[in-house]
């Protein structure tokens, strides 16, 4: 089974409509490349940072992350709601060890919890405080839609007075200065085209890949028509002058960064996986080494909608379920980016991973679960509070779920994103243009 085959109509039609708005969101960042005068070919520089603040990468996990299968609460409820498809508690002895979770800890009305062991490669950060799990959090927007939800959770506004075209993390960009007045490049989208998230954000860019970034067509002529170019907008006078030279530089910049030759530094048996979100933070982590001013990365990793199939550990006790597949690729990237920043301790990021909605607390009959709300959301950096389950904890028992079926959402994911940019982006005055109507609860997340 792959991910094309899972997930509902409207995920598929969802995922349909970002890839055909990719092209437009492209030619929109590319006029916001624009700077005021010719730039010079690229020499990357070692001290721009003109402020001390970390690179922000926001990670959306597309589809309805499950949340439950992901940090199990250790309750009965969860058990029997999910018969066929819970993950054992790590002291449940008759089950195997490799399918068992791993404890994490008891923070909240007593339950305890424990890590799904497909996503074992958290435990390094985890171990050494640095990663932060917050439960029962997410978006007040209860619709279940995922179209609404991301719209929702991307923009930093409920849809019912959501009354501007912009992401929270373009907001935040738009009013603070840059960490390097000349940086080309403020933030990148790895995607085809930008996400909700950065639309509004000066100086952004969507960027499928870093390390193949370029002008497209045969290898054998590409230095060649990129001369050509060069003498054409050294020359010309039109608009067309500014937003190509601009380009033609923010193409040197990636070329430069190395993303295609880089070489991680981690231990043997740790890895960035290779496939396109393992490729994202591994050029993530060259960028940031690199420093060329880039404040913010957004990565998506989708095909979380599942439907059939959920499959806590194994199915029937053999072979790899999508979950499990999609989870050791976020452990274990996590894991390999976490690490591998460790070797330059001068680069400070956060990194925050959320999803549109949680699932349901009930298996159906396809043995997957539909889409639910209150979810787990993840933070990781060196200022992070970590090495802990955050939670306001509703319950999984009668009376306890949101509209009889669903977690509850105890934790705004605002808060959590207001903290990160009030103590490690430094820029806690504009709390009030980035989340419109809302006032932040301090949760502690950051030290």
């Amino acid at each position: 089974m792959t991910a094309h085959s899972i997930g509902c109509q409207e995920y598929h039609e969802l995922s349909r409509r970002r890839f055909l708005a990719a092209s437009a969101a492209t030619a929109a960042a590319g006029a916001a490349l624009a700077s005021p005068a010719w730039l010079p070919r690229i020499a990357l520089a070692k001290s721009h940072r003109s402020a001390t603040r970390d690179v922000v990468i926001a990670i959306f996990l597309r589809g309805g992350f499950d949340g439950l299968s992901a940090v199990v609460p250790y309750e009965n409820a969860y058990v029997t709601a999910r018969p066929n498809t819970f993950v054992p508690r790590h002291d449940d002895t008759a089950r195997p060890v490799t399918e068992r979770c791993i404890f994490l800890d008891s923070p909240s009305n007593g339950v305890s919890f424990g890590l799904n062991p497909n996503l074992s490669g958290l435990m390094t950060p985890y171990s050494e405080g640095k990663l932060l799990f917050i439960h029962a959090s997410g978006s007040t927007d209860t619709s279940r839609s995922h179209f609404d939800a991301e719209k929702y959770m991307e923009a930093g506004q409920p849809l019912s007075v959501l009354n501007s075209f912009t992401g929270w993390l373009g907001r935040h960009l738009l009013s603070v200065a840059p960490m390097n007045e000349a940086a080309l490049l403020r933030a990148v989208g790895i995607a085809g085209g930008l996400q909700k998230s950065l639309i509004g954000a000066p100086l952004a860019l969507p960027v499928p890949n870093l390390a193949s970034f370029g002008l497209e067509g045969s290898s054998s002529t590409r230095n060649a028509r990129e001369a050509v170019l060069y003498d054409l907008y050294g020359s010309i006078t039109d608009p067309l002058k500014t937003i190509g030279q601009s380009t033609l530089n923010t193409i040197d910049l990636l070329q430069a960064v190395g993303a295609s030759s880089y070489v991680p530094t981690v231990p043997a048996g740790v890895a960035y996986p290779s496939n396109s979100f393992g490729t994202a933070l591994r050029n993530t982590a060259a960028l940031l080494k690199a420093q060329v001013g880039v404040e913010a990365v957004a990565i998506d990793i989708g095909g979380w909608d599942l439907h059939t199939s959920l499959g806590a550990v194994t199915v029937n006790g053999s072979g790899p379920t999508t979950m499990q597949d999609l989870m050791r690729t976020l452990g274990n990237a996590l894991q390999a980016f976490y690490v591998d920043m460790q070797a330059a301790p001068s680069v400070t990021y956060t990194a925050v991973a959320m999803s549109e909605f949680g699932r349901r607390l009930t298996q159906n009959a396809n043995l997957g679960v539909d889409h639910g709300w209150g979810d787990t959301m993840m933070v990781m950096g060196s200022a992070v509070n970590g090495g802990r389950v955050m939670a306001n904890w509703p319950g999984l028992g009668p009376g306890q779920l949101f509209q009889n079926v669903d977690l509850k959402v105890t934790i705004d994911y605002r808060d959590i994103l207001a903290e990160i940019i009030q103590d490690r982006l430094g820029n806690g005055a504009s709390l009030a243009q980035i989340f419109p109507g809302y006032t932040p609860i301090n949760r502690g997340a950051i030290l």
